[in-house]
């Protein structure tokens, strides 16, 4: 019992011994990472500004966000705003390197449903918030923002950012 007794020391000791180290030395991994490639804007060129009309988006964060974001990484523009509500899309960009035609292309190549009209040059974007729904047609700004409140007052975020049950659109399709 006594010869047991010592080895188990023995063993506890060493074990102690072995795994009790006071200089631990991290692992320093090396990962590659892809760095988003930073817009150059070209200072010396004219910027131009322009305003659409896009129908057939469904919901905020699916259709609009999508398309902002096609738009924003097009080599030669600025910036791209796309408002779900008005259905409205406002960008700057490089005139020798962006055409409305481009633009165009680059919305309806998201989603065939998508449909650019009202395509506009402008000196600068609409700030007005008014309401595009038929029951608000022939209605002063005043009376088209309180219609607004009134359609969506309520509803909650969630609803108004929520796709319709009846979208057959990719970016809905991926939630489902």
């Amino acid at each position: 019992m006594k010869t047991f007794r010592n080895i188990i020391s023995i063993m506890v000791l060493t074990l102690f011994l072995v795994n009790c180290k006071n200089e631990a030395k991290p692992v320093i991994k090396t990962v590659e990472t892809e760095t988003a490639a930073v817009k150059e804007l070209d200072p010396n060129a004219s910027y131009a500004k322009a305003e659409f009309t896009i129908d057939g988006m469904t919901c905020e964060i699916g259709c609009a966000k999508t398309i902002e974001k096609k738009i924003s990484k097009m080599e030669g523009v600025k910036s791209a705003t796309v408002d779900f509500g008005r259905k409205l899309a406002m960008v700057e960009y490089n005139e020798a390197k962006v055409t409305t035609a481009s633009l165009e292309n680059t919305v309806t190549n998201v989603a065939d449903v998508y449909k650019v009209s009202n395509m506009q040059t402008v000196d600068s974007f609409s700030t007005s918030k008014s309401c595009d729904k038929e029951c608000c047609a022939g209605k002063t700004d005043e009376e088209k923002a309180n219609c607004k409140k009134a359609c969506c007052a309520n509803k909650t975020d969630a609803e108004k950012k929520a796709c319709a049950a009846d979208c057959k659109k990719e970016c809905c399709a991926k939630k489902a």
